[in-house]
């Protein structure tokens, strides 16, 4: 199979109010530094003051680092890489593709700190197309009520009446990166491809990755054979049809898993972002498909340069995936009530779950 991949508040609310938007899935309470109840708009004072004659805390004239032995450099990389294979060699979630639906749904599911998740991303830079807006332009623009989400991750906008536009879609990427490859049970392989799937007894159950580079030589040297990384759920984020795009659903095909992938249809933005977010499923046992790789097996339109189904249907996958693991999550109502009462999804009442 070709190579998977492509991507100030106003706390005197009620305790009820603040329980409600701590995080826009609540799955882990945010600090309250990053509450945003009122949106930030870009006409707000810049604030952040910046001294041109403020000096470092060492002395650029004369610095110099320690010494190092270039082994001990080698020994370190090489070290901690293979812990990280070992450990994720079989493990809780694999999301193939670091675009901005992956990203989304590796953030919400690391919230929970007992599920193990790892990350297979062909580039060498994650983010897919998410680091510039439409035609290469900067800004990135994201439809209500999606930007909730950014203000969970405490991303300044301009707000609109019906959307909300982030000056520089790297925004977005830089900062759920930041936030997502901090956390102790996320490690993101990139320059990895996932070049097919592992079936079992009529289930997804991992993927067979190599180096991307080896992946795309294939063709070029003799048999290099790949690796393994076994899953208990498997998210497919691997965007649109192109030359490393929608491969997870056109390899369910190849194998008769599945019966179709039509391809998605003409661009229509108000009808593809919500059915991006209502189709996000599990297609297959064991595997959920999410992001614009939803619309190339369901046929929906593009929905061009809007990104707010992105990052909800990328939620809504990691709800998806940790139901399938039996934890509590927002799909079935299990927060409530529970362990985490205020889970409450952000479109729940539009939100629509199918079978595999």
């Amino acid at each position: 199979m070709a190579a998977m991949t492509s991507t100030a508040f106003a706390p005197s609310v009620s305790s009820t109010t603040n329980k409600l938007f701590d995080s826009s899935f609540h799955g882990a309470p945010m600090s309250p530094s990053l509450l945003r109840l009122q949106p930030i708009k870009s006409s707000r004072p810049n604030n952040l003051s910046i001294s041109a004659s403020a000096s470092p805390p060492y002395d650029l004239n004369t610095f110099k680092f320690d010494p190092i032995k270039e082994s001990i450099v080698s020994r370190e990389m090489t070290r901690r890489y293979m812990t990280d294979m070992i450990t994720y060699a079989d493990t809780d979630v694999v999301v193939v593709g670091a675009g901005s639906a992956g990203l989304s749904c590796a953030y919400e599911l690391s919230k929970n700190p007992n599920i193990q998740i790892a990350i297979i991303e062909q580039s060498v830079s994650p983010g897919g197309g998410a680091w510039l807006g439409g035609q290469l332009f900067s800004a990135m623009v994201v439809r209500k009520p999606a930007h909730i989400f950014l203000d969970e991750l405490g991303i300044d906008y301009d707000e609109q009446d019906n959307y909300v536009v982030i000056k520089h879609a790297a925004l977005f990427t830089s900062t759920i990166m930041s936030k997502l490859l901090a956390r102790p049970n996320v490690k993101l392989f990139n320059a990895v491809a996932a070049e097919d799937l592992i079936v079992k007894g009529g289930r997804v159950g991992g993927v067979v990755t190599n180096w991307a580079l080896v992946s795309m030589n294939h063709d070029t040297q003799s048999c290099m054979d790949p690796n393994v990384m076994e899953a208990k759920v498997v998210v497919s984020s691997c965007g649109h049809d192109g030359p490393f795009g929608a491969t997870g659903v056109k390899r369910l095909k190849s194998i008769g898993m599945i019966e179709e992938v039509p391809g998605m249809k003409a661009l229509d933005m108000n009808s593809a972002e919500d059915a991006i977010v209502r189709l996000t499923r599990e297609v297959v046992p064991g595997m959920i498909v999410t992001g614009m790789e939803v619309a190339e097996i369901d046929g929906a339109p593009r929905m061009g340069p809007t990104f707010g189904a992105m990052m909800i249907s990328g939620q809504k996958a990691a709800h998806l995936a940790l139901n399938s693991l039996g934890q509590p999550n927002a799909l079935d109502g299990t927060y409530v009530g529970g362990v985490h009462p205020e889970l409450i999804l952000a479109a729940a009442d539009s939100a629509e779950t199918a079978d595999a």
